[in-house]
């Protein structure tokens, strides 16, 4: 878990400067942005009013994935098209059923946009904002909530209209927007599942209002560091374009290994694991480019290195024991496992490099040597990859 809010703090520290968290926080949307280049795909970071209607605190939902949201009458529907979304990196405006930390469901309108490296196109995070929506009008009689008290506070005889007296008060037409919609969280027991109306027009440019507030605070900040993002993909050159599916699949296998693209000149790296970054001490951004004998020092043996090249070109797999350097120069032994991978037409898509420190007591519960272990992670790559192919690539928007 430290080593994955390492990670988290990365995600932003090195795309934008140290103000944007404070900037995004000053805005009064839920919303959460998430980073499919992490293991689990989780939420590097979360809004107050997120976590306000959630119930939860920061702590509790930093490093969680979007699903811990979810509960038994989440539509499954609904999850499909934002997988979908994912895959093919593109917006998406659905209704969605979460659960707050107490128990209770909420009806929102979900829009999920996808945020791109203008420098190589590639998906940086993606950003979700949730609008709660407003049911059918109450019957008579139905109050907002069973002990008569709403999640500010105030008790039934201090609302008026179904909304707080202090809120109803203000005089911003936007917070009265919140406030209406936030109103409809305290219907009666028997109807809390029950899906509300089609969103309206004013939801739906609320959400995409959101959004765009949110893009450009992000845009703006990653000026100031040089590292610029976009709303829409800018381009599609550069190293090995990976799609958000594909690297949200491989961040599920808990091994360390790179992926390498043989067709790129010097077969750069175009994906990291995260254990890999843990083994060697790199950031991922560190890493995406490289050659893969970046890890190699003064006193790495020349005849394992022809080896190693001697395979890649004859696109045969081969396993070595090599001395590598970490980023702070310690060295180590590495059990290096290369082998070719296919895509689902046959023809070899990456390469895949599997490391191992030796010595480090890789006997695992199932009795799996190093070696079974290694092949085991490359399956689950082959698999990965090959599934990937067979799906919807990543849009060219």
């Amino acid at each position: 878990m430290e080593s994955q809010l390492a990670l988290i703090e990365q995600s932003f520290n090195y795309r934008y400067s140290v103000w944007v968290r404070e900037a995004l926080d000053e805005l009064p949307d839920n919303f959460t942005i998430t980073d499919p280049s992490i293991s689990g795909h989780p939420i590097v970071f979360a809004s107050r009013g997120f976590l306000k209607m959630s119930g939860y605190s920061k702590e509790e939902v930093i490093g969680k994935n979007g699903r811990a949201f979810q509960g038994p009458e989440t539509s499954r529907r609904s999850i499909t098209e934002i997988q979908e979304a994912i895959q093919e990196e593109r917006t998406i405006q659905t209704i969605l059923l979460n659960y707050r930390k107490d128990g209770t469901p909420i009806w929102m309108l979900f829009h999920m946009s996808p945020v791109f490296s203008k420098e190589d196109g590639r998906v940086i995070h993606f950003v979700a904002v949730q609008v709660p929506m407003s049911r059918k009008p109450r019957r008579s009689g139905s109050g907002p909530g069973r002990d008569g008290v709403c999640e500010d506070g105030c008790r039934s005889r201090d609302i008026v209209f179904g909304s707080c007296r202090r809120e109803v008060c203000s005089d911003s037409v936007l917070e009265l927007e919140h406030v209406l919609a936030f109103e409809s969280l305290f219907d009666s027991d028997n109807r809390d599942n029950e899906e509300p109306r089609e969103a309206s027009d004013q939801e739906k440019r609320r959400a995409a209002a959101a959004v765009n507030n949110i893009l450009s605070l992000l845009t703006h900040y990653s000026e100031l560091t040089g590292k610029l993002v976009c709303e829409k993909r800018c381009t599609l050159s550069g190293i090995g374009l990976l799609g958000a599916s594909l690297i949200i699949s491989l961040g599920r296998i808990k091994q360390s290994f790179v992926l390498t693209d043989p067709h790129l000149p010097e077969m750069p790296i175009v994906y990291a694991s995260d254990a890999f970054l843990k083994l060697t001490g790199y950031a991922r951004h560190e890493v995406l480019g490289c050659q893969c004998m970046f890890l190699s020092g003064v006193d790495t043996d020349p005849s394992t290195l022809l080896q190693v090249k001697e395979s890649i070109q004859t696109e045969k797999a081969c396993t070595v024991r090599i001395l590598n350097y970490r980023k702070d120069r310690s060295s180590f032994w590495n059990l290096l496992h290369i082998s070719p991978v296919r895509n689902a037409s046959g023809k070899i898509a990456y390469s895949v490099w599997v490391q191992m420190e030796e010595g480090c007591g890789y006997q695992d519960a199932q009795g799996l040597s190093p070696e079974m272990r290694q092949r085991s992670t490359v399956g689950a790559v082959k698999v990965a990859v090959r599934s990937s192919s067979m799906g919807a690539g990543p849009s060219k928007s």
